[in-house]
């Protein structure tokens, strides 16, 4: 079981509804779902399912699970089911051009943070929730200090990432199970 989880909910997110684009026959194959941005808007992930998928049933060895995203409009109530599941919640504001920034930093900031503040070389695992490589860097250095830090995300997760990680587990076969 997780002791530590980081989860980038855009990219988790958006990127799930391009694999189950793909599943549903909306397109050819992941390629095809990148390249012309074709997504299953209809999937939508239990914040429940993920929580209980990535830190289990037991709590008692649970330090964080945390939640990345953006802030949304005041009137928007997405992050209180988050919230509900058992995600603590870091937002952070969209820029003038609407794009989410701070996200990926965020995570890297938080993750050495634990590791290196509260973190047991030999007892804790760490999970990222991501996608891409910009967190490859952060988990090299935290396995060369002997942690053991799992990514957790669609098979269509960076190369370099699934490569970087301790373990790296597939969410592809989980699609329906984590459906809302």
């Amino acid at each position: 079981m997780a002791d530590y989880v980081y989860v980038d909910n855009s990219n988790l997110y958006i990127e799930g509804r391009r694999a189950s684009a793909v599943r549903q026959g909306l397109a050819t194959d992941i390629r095809d779902a990148i390249d012309n941005r074709i997504f299953d808007h209809g999937y939508t992930i239990s914040f429940g399912k993920l929580h209980e998928f990535l830190c289990g049933q037991d709590k008692r060895t649970l330090k964080r699970a945390a939640l990345f995203g953006s802030r949304p409009p005041p009137n928007d109530g997405i992050w209180e089911y988050a919230k509900r599941a058992g995600f603590e919640l870091h937002l952070e504001d969209r820029n003038i051009r609407n794009k989410e920034k701070k996200i990926d930093t965020g995570i890297a900031t938080l993750l050495t943070k634990d590791a290196y503040k509260n973190g047991k070389v030999s007892e804790d695992v760490f999970v990222l929730v991501a996608g891409d490589a910009d967190y490859v860097p952060t988990i090299n250095e935290l396995k060369k200090d002997g942690y053991f830090v799992e990514v957790v995300f669609w098979d269509h997760a960076s190369r370099e990432l699934r490569d970087a990680a301790s373990r790296f587990v597939s969410l592809d076969a989980h699609l329906d199970h984590l459906r809302l």
